[in-house]
């Protein structure tokens, strides 16, 4: 492989990295207390209150129906306010952490779900407070789970920041785009293709054993 192109891999996996990284934490911020209202403002939750969980559920449902390409393209303005720009590695970051968040509520609303609830009752008769029962049963028995989910959105955020790279997000669609496609270097559209195949296994081997480990049943 020449060093040119080697040194273009490197420099676009450190920004593919860096946008996945901090979008998904910042995602996994807002989206996993997110997923928790979901549940427990639902009917029969532990605070239900339906009018909250129906406003929530519908603008997740709005964000998650929004295509990322134009879930980018559309939410310009405010990438710009919040980072300065609406080109680069940073500006990526903002549409990216917009569209995993409502992604994310879901998974983990799916994922607490899973929760038997007679465990819920038991410590509602012990005389656990919501708060308690959040902690100390939903998020601990379904942990593994979502684990397993998590992995899935940060998979989908690799796909996700290549995307980025159609408009300069930076990262490996970048390169592929502006080096690979552009210039008509196949073996950098090759190499890339490759670097995003190893990342993605190398995600999903991860949060495999992760999920594997947290699980005590």
């Amino acid at each position: 492989m020449p060093a040119d192109l080697m040194d273009l891999i490197i420099k676009a996996l450190g920004e593919t990295i860096r946008m996945v990284v901090c979008s998904m934490i910042a995602a996994t911020v807002i989206g996993i207390p997110l997923g928790v209202l979901l549940v427990t403002t639902a009917k029969h939750g532990i605070t239900e209150c339906l009018p909250i969980n129906r406003i929530l559920a519908s603008i997740v449902n709005a964000l998650r129906s929004v295509p990322f390409i134009i879930l980018m393209v559309a939410i310009i303005p405010l990438t710009r306010a919040i980072v300065g720009t609406s080109i680069g590695t940073t500006a990526a970051m903002v549409p990216l952490t917009l569209a995993s968040i409502p992604f994310i509520g879901r998974q983990v609303e799916t994922s607490l779900k899973e929760v038997p609830y007679g465990i819920v009752e038991a410590a509602l008769a012990m005389g656990a407070t919501p708060l308690q029962i959040i902690r100390h049963v939903y998020l601990p028995e379904a942990m593994p789970s979502i684990v397993a989910q998590l992995t899935t959105v940060v998979i989908a955020l690799v796909g996700e920041s290549a995307m980025a790279g159609a408009i300069g997000g930076g990262g490996l669609g970048d390169l592929a785009i502006r080096y690979g496609y552009q210039r008509f270097r196949p073996e950098v559209m090759i190499a890339t293709i490759i670097v995003l195949i190893v990342l993605v296994q190398l995600i999903q081997f991860a949060g495999n054993k992760l999920s594997k480990h947290l699980n005590k049943k």
